[in-house]
């Protein structure tokens, strides 16, 4: 399949009252993002002072282009992932398409803190930047100074600006691992005429399922530019060893700890409860232990005023010297890009985001371990991986007034933790492979720069 050619506005006079449409649309979209930023600032300052959230990367996000990424003259693909979701799953891709294209340089900008320090920890902080804010002052400046090749999108990231100055550098843009959330496809679907323009400024979307890719169509996507390549995330490889794994399988082999719960991406409202049934736990297994990782860094001093609130011992990661006992309390994971890999010593994993309405988070993480795991009723965001994983009786999903009661009667079902760990890696091994679908589609878009390593050639912004 040859790449789908660049959409582009012709210049008759029969065009002209939907080009300036389009334009009048972005000059709108501007003027209310410059409105928002302006309304905000006073909620955006105290932020940073409280909790130092939206500090990190400040002059990136406004268009200052970082001197480690511009130290190379090779042709760029750039790859925006959002999070720490999104990295994780874009990483296997990241690392092939380099090893694959070793003419080109991959650079990787994410929009959280979060996403931002992993992505250096994986790629090395000369690779990595902070996705700009979508004002056309501050992308023009990362697409004049980069001058990519190709645009690879992560999920759903869709920035008006961005796409629209992307696409006029001659840039492919190509968005991977696509899904349309039943949250969002309302909203989508309302603001369709402002959509549907937007999306004409990419070339290939690859989606998660055939309901995202009929999701994509019906918001305005171009029916030939919309494929399912299958779910990257499904392909993340289980995570590198970390230090805190080792300190914690000593500590737990010599201290004879056992159940570990571990939960996992804990959001606001979710803590209680997970607190009120290790106080339960603990009463039928005293030397148990919870590992407890809320999602977001800047509610660890809420999460810490919960658990000396509850009475119970606790430990910060942290403040632990790696040799104190921790039996019998609540471990508090306060650090990033560590929990991937402690699931693995989990007796039960929870994964949060999924006892209160905030949609759920990826359940693949523990699942790669053969860890059973637990979730509640609100998983929309993952709708399609847990459905399958509840068909192959590989989760639990529990109510949150049920929650302890079911951690405990798994607690005492050896057999039945077996299984549901058993069923759920089969899972994982039965629907890989969308790493290597997506890459074969993004090869199809990639031009062959000349063995001479040459600075690009300039293209009007």
């Amino acid at each position: 399949m040859s790449p789908t050619k660049h959409l582009c506005i012709p210049l008759d006079r029969k065009s002209w009252p939907l080009k300036y449409n389009v334009l009048s649309m972005h000059l709108l979209y501007s003027a209310l993002l410059t409105l928002v930023l302006l309304l905000g600032l006073p909620w955006w300052l105290l932020q940073m002072l409280r909790n130092g959230k939206y500090r990190a990367g400040l002059g990136e996000r406004f268009g200052l282009v970082p001197d480690r990424i511009r130290q190379d003259n090779r042709p760029v693909i750039w790859v925006h992932a959002v999070s720490v979701g999104e990295v994780l799953a874009v990483d296997p891709l990241i690392r092939q398409l380099q090893e694959q294209n070793p003419l080109y340089r991959v650079l990787i900008s994410t929009t959280t803190s979060t996403g931002q320090k992993l992505a250096r920890d994986r790629f090395g902080a000369k690779n990595v930047f902070y996705f700009p804010l979508d004002f056309a002052f501050a992308v023009r400046r990362y697409l004049s100074a980069l001058r990519p090749e190709m645009i690879v999108i992560a999920e759903t990231e869709f920035w008006p600006n961005f796409l629209r100055l992307a696409h006029g550098t001659g840039a492919r843009v190509l968005v991977v691992n696509a899904r349309i959330s039943d949250r969002s496809f309302p909203r989508y679907r309302k603001w369709r005429s402002f959509i549907a323009p937007m999306l004409r400024n990419v070339d290939r979307f690859l989606t998660q399922t055939d309901v995202d890719r009929g999701r994509l169509i019906e918001i305005g996507a171009l029916a030939e530019r919309v494929s399912v390549s299958g779910n990257l995330k499904f392909d993340i490889m289980p995570a590198k060893a970390v230090t805190i794994v080792g300190h914690l399988q000593v500590v737990f082999k010599r201290d004879r700890n056992s159940p570990i719960v571990v939960c996992g991406s804990t959001v606001e409202g979710e803590e209680p409860i997970l607190i009120d049934s290790f106080r339960n736990v603990v009463k039928w297994y005293p030397n148990a232990v919870m590992i407890l990782a809320p999602r977001h860094p800047e509610r660890w001093p809420q999460v810490v005023e919960l658990l000396r609130a509850s009475k119970l011992p606790w430990k910060r990661r942290s403040e632990w010297n790696h040799l104190e006992p921790i039996g019998g309390s609540i471990f508090l994971l306060d650090t990033i890009g560590e929990l991937a890999a402690v699931y693995q010593l989990a007796t039960v994993a929870f994964v949060g985001g999924s006892l209160v309405p905030r949609g759920g988070h990826n359940i693949l993480e523990p699942a790669h371990y053969a860890t059973p795991v637990m979730v509640g009723p609100h998983t929309e965001n993952f709708r399609e991986i847990v459905d399958l994983f509840v068909r192959a009786g590989a989760v639990n999903v529990v109510t949150p007034e049920k929650f302890g009661d079911q951690l405990l009667r798994l607690l005492d079902q050896p057999a039945k933790r077996v299984e549901l760990g058993r069923h759920a890696a089969e899972v994982v091994r039965a629907t890989c492979g969308a790493t290597n679908r997506t890459l074969d589609v993004l090869n199809q878009y990639l031009r062959q720069p000349a063995t001479s390593v040459d600075p690009p050639v300039p293209r009007a912004l």
